[in-house]
């Protein structure tokens, strides 16, 4: 494939699926964001998963706590639903990423103890 050629690139911004936040590395090195789409589209096109839980996937994904890209899951919710998911799979999708979130809890509420013991400690002491 020539240097200039990024017919990978193409498709994704033909399809309506191109994100936009890709427009500076690709006008930097048009050839490393076509490399990264081929081998993100390794499990969409080879994978044997059905399209609709493949999107089900991406709305996690976009919609999950340590991501939070709301047009990747409004693009994601979109395709999961042409590829036939219901408004109940899409939802059951997003009550089940909720719950990563639980993690924050669960990593700081020890630390707030173990911090604030050591906060009355120090108070107690002086």
């Amino acid at each position: 494939m020539p240097h200039d050629e990024t017919p990978v690139t193409d498709d994704y911004i033909r399809r309506g699926d191109w994100n936009p936040l890709w427009d500076q590395i690709r006008a930097l090195d048009p050839q490393f964001i076509e490399a990264y789409l081929r081998f993100r589209d390794v499990p969409h096109r080879h994978g044997p998963l059905p399209a609709k839980f493949k999107e089900l996937i991406l709305v996690a994904i976009n919609a999950a706590t340590t991501h939070l890209y709301a047009p990747g899951v409004r693009r994601h919710i979109a395709n999961a639903l042409r590829a036939g998911a219901t408004r109940e799979e899409i939802l059951e999708t997003i009550q089940l990423t909720t719950v990563m979130g639980i993690h924050s809890v669960n990593l700081a509420i020890p630390i707030l103890a173990e911090e604030f013991g050591k906060f009355t400690a120090e108070g107690a002491s002086r």
